[in-house]
């Protein structure tokens, strides 16, 4: 289905993208901010892969350029993306840190230098943009930061607790992710009243990308397509930082709450099943998946506790 007529959001905009060079997320959300109208600088280490993003973008009229660097090296080029950015393109005014390093292993399993690279992907890479990028935003009065975070950032219930990933093996990726999750609610704190919107945005559940697909990981019963991740991001690329900053969304979630079409990643068609309407029976058919691995109530985000006396 066509999608209604709308006006273009980020006309004449900067954004920055860093992890878009496997056709996953971070490739999907480019794709969208250009089709909205933003110049797009994307950056990982491959080159071939951003290649590709890029041309992408420019088959639907779209300006990118591609930076190479490796986020996982403190030299390996990550300080100089937000200058980079700016002197190809312009000031940044959205920066989406998407890169991600993962693994699951038990925390005893877990090696000093997965974690070390875990924390310098998830963590450092993140903050290190956003020290960069955001004084330019609050001189302006402008801007937006999105931080690509997971589920596995958050505690499993228990005992007794669930049996598979992420309760178990989750140590160095959700503590990662747990901690951009911090710096990103810390930033929004910060930058309020100054015209920055700061939010993380978590899948509801695997992200339909290419490599997930090709290896056979995608359950007909918990996964969303790319376009629901890159409308959701676009939501808090776009929404007025008064309202729409601090969060740390859960993609379907956010879209039944803002009540927004859910259109291709070049804003031309309504995504079929995969509206606001469509989104609750979704959301509950994961939840109850989830239950049956011994996570109840996954989206309610409740915690056992001590009562308050």
């Amino acid at each position: 289905m066509t999608a209604p007529e709308t006006h273009r959001t980020c006309v004449g905009q900067i954004a920055l993208v860093t992890g878009a060079s496997q056709g996953g997320t971070g490739t999907a959300i480019a794709i969208r901010l250009a089709a909205e109208g933003a110049s797009v600088a994307i950056t990982a280490r491959t080159v071939e892969g951003l290649e590709d993003t890029r041309r992408r973008i420019e088959a639907i009229g779209g300006e990118c350029v591609i930076l190479p660097a490796d986020l996982s090296d403190p030299v390996g080029g990550r300080k100089e993306l937000v200058a980079r950015t700016e002197a190809e393109l312009g000031p940044i005014d959205i920066l989406v840190n998407n890169a991600a390093a993962n693994g699951y292993h038990s925390f005893e399993e877990t090696t000093a230098e997965a974690l070390e690279r875990c924390l310098q992907v998830n963590v450092w890479a993140p903050w290190e943009l956003m020290k960069a990028a955001v004084p330019g935003m609050r001189e302006r009065g402008r801007g937006w930061v999105l931080n690509l975070t997971s589920f596995t950032a958050e505690l499993p219930p228990g005992p007794p607790f669930p049996t598979n990933k992420p309760a178990k093996g989750g140590f160095q990726y959700g503590a990662s992710k747990a901690a951009l999750n911090r710096l990103t609610v810390t930033a929004a704190s910060e930058c309020e009243g100054q015209g920055v919107a700061v939010n993380g945005l978590t899948p509801q559940a695997a992200i339909a990308t290419p490599s997930l697909v090709a290896a056979g990981w995608i359950d007909d019963t918990m996964f969303e397509p790319l376009d629901t991740m890159a409308e959701a991001a676009l939501a808090l690329c776009s929404g007025d930082p008064t309202v729409l900053t601090g969060r740390i969304a859960y993609s379907l979630q956010l879209l039944v709450e803002l009540k927004r079409p859910v259109l291709d990643l070049h804003g031309e068609y309504l995504v079929e099943g995969w509206q606001p309407d469509d989104l609750p029976a979704v959301i509950a058919r994961q939840e109850a998946n989830l239950a049956q691995r011994g996570w109840p109530d996954a989206y309610s985000f409740g915690r056992v506790h001590s009562p308050r006396p």
